[in-house]
């Protein structure tokens, strides 16, 4: 009897020695193959936005026979148009001037070439405004061309409308659509009996900022600044384990 009992033992510890390797191979075989299965997905996120600073840029420009006359004609009508902002809530400090431009303007023969003959001589002087208040900048954008009235020849730029902060809203609004690609992957999950694990990789898109209810779009990004009403989007791309 004690020898059939010495048989035995050896073949107990090889059968419960097969039997913990079996279960440590499945397990790490289950646990290699779950990190190996990955969802990947991408979420999205979108915020209204109101500019609050914009710029108005501007040209009064003229051409007279001259160079003298037309230096003369500019600073008769540079006071106008400083005295019209002012009245316009834009106070002469606020309101920047740059360098005076002048140019020849040449003859043009019957040909189409331009010839060596001076026929008029061109002054210009490029202004700038600035303000919190993007409202006023809109009005006055479409109120001084009115200034021709006055004798003023004053050409307007489409007015730029900024968001001074972007940077902390770009931070919030990926962090949203960061959350919302794990929403996204996390029901696609449960849909088929699975559950979400860890993040394995993200991938920020570019950031959209275009004129509310805009489809505008550019593999580059769009940073809109001809409207005070903006949308801005994020794009997240990410991967996700599933268990």
């Amino acid at each position: 009897m004690e020898i059939k009992n010495n048989n035995f033992l050896p073949f107990l510890v090889i059968g419960i020695s097969l039997i913990i390797c079996s279960i440590i191979f499945v397990t790490a075989w289950k646990s290699n193959y779950s990190s190996n299965q990955t969802i990947t997905v991408t979420g999205s996120a979108k915020k209204d936005i109101i500019s609050d600073f914009g710029i108005l840029r501007g040209l009064i420009s003229v051409e007279a026979p001259t160079a003298e006359i037309a230096y003369q004609e500019l600073k008769r009508q540079k006071p106008i148009l400083i005295s019209y902002l002012s009245s316009n809530g834009f106070p002469e400090k606020e309101v920047e001037l740059f360098t005076m431009n002048s140019y020849p303007i040449y003859e043009v023969s019957s040909a189409g070439y331009q010839t060596n003959k001076v026929r008029a001589y061109n002054y210009s002087q490029r202004i700038e405004i600035k303000s919190t208040d993007v409202n006023k900048i809109k009005n006055i954008s479409l109120e001084i061309p009115s200034l021709i009235e006055k004798g003023v020849s004053f050409s307007v730029e489409q007015p730029e409308y900024h968001y001074t902060k972007i940077a902390d809203v770009k931070i919030e609004i990926q962090a949203e659509a960061a959350k919302d690609a794990m929403n996204r992957a996390s029901r696609i999950a449960l849909s088929t009996g699975r559950e979400l694990g860890p993040m394995r990789s993200a991938r920020m898109g570019v950031i959209q900022i275009t004129p509310r209810l805009s489809n505008q779009i550019s593999d580059y990004g769009v940073n809109d600044l001809s409207s005070i009403e903006k949308e801005i989007t994020a794009v997240v791309t990410a991967s996700f384990e599933i268990e």
